[in-house]
């Protein structure tokens, strides 16, 4: 992140020479995305899902996710490069589809997130200031909040997706699989994402051992349950990727 101006430079000048970095850029793309998101939500609220604007708020908020993501993951990778720790292979394969960026940079429905980080731009005003004070306590008290209703959108949204492909509407079990791809990643990243899954595993559990729940749901879901361990399981990367560490002998006790 390139340094603020000096607060003795006019407010003019301060906000030229911020403008010109990718900070900026990376500021006005998400602040881009937040208003094409809001603008569309109305369209849809009103059943308008295909008119002029509707259309243009929904392309523009895709082009702007990707570039303020596509922002990020150059400055992760130039700063990686700059200090020589940069990998190569499938180290590097695997930290890169790990990165949280490039896994937004593929899939873009995470305008709730962007929220929490258009507070987090106040470089033009001198720091410890009142309202720079105020914003931090708001991100600090409302950003798990807001995490954990992105994750509940990103899993209520592979529902969403899954309905789709049972009513056999077209293209929807190609976009199926890549979202599934996305939210395994999420799973595997995401300690929000995890917590939301653990909490509705837990009360289905309750659920399934309540005796007056049919014995055949109680049936399907641990037969469910055990088919979603075992696919996490298997589309563990860090498993494929340590395996031959592990088995060149046992692992330490830590």
């Amino acid at each position: 992140m390139a340094p603020p101006p000096p607060a003795n430079r006019p407010l003019g000048e301060r906000f030229m020479a911020i403008a010109q970095t990718l900070q900026f850029a990376w500021f006005g793309g998400h602040l881009t995305l937040l208003l094409c998101v809001l603008r569309y939500g109305i369209s849809y609220f009103f059943m308008r899902y295909y008119s002029r604007w509707a259309q243009f708020s929904y392309r523009t908020a895709f082009v702007a996710a990707a570039a303020t993501y596509g922002i990020v993951v150059y400055k992760a990778y130039r700063a990686r490069m700059r200090s020589g720790k940069a990998q190569g292979g499938t180290a590097a394969a695997i930290q890169f589809a790990s990165d949280e960026n490039v896994q937004y940079l593929g899939e873009t429905p995470c305008s709730v997130k962007q929220s929490s980080t258009r507070f987090r731009y106040t470089d033009l005003k001198p720091p410890q200031t009142a309202l720079s004070e105020s914003i931090g306590k708001f991100v600090k008290g409302y950003y798990d909040t807001s995490m954990t209703l992105v994750a509940v959108l990103e899993i209520g949204l592979f529902f969403r997706i899954l309905g789709s492909v049972i009513i056999l509407q077209k293209g929807a079990f190609l976009l199926l699989i890549i979202y599934s791809v996305f939210l395994r990643a999420r799973y595997a990243q995401s300690s929000f994402v995890q917590q939301v899954v653990a909490q509705a595993g837990s009360r289905l559990d309750v659920y399934a051992a309540d005796q007056r729940t049919p014995p055949v749901v109680r049936q399907v879901w641990e037969q469910a349950k055990g088919l979603l361990h075992r696919g996490v399981e298997l589309t563990d990367i860090r498993r494929y990727a340590q395996g031959p560490q592990q088995s060149s002998g046992p692992k330490k006790a830590q």
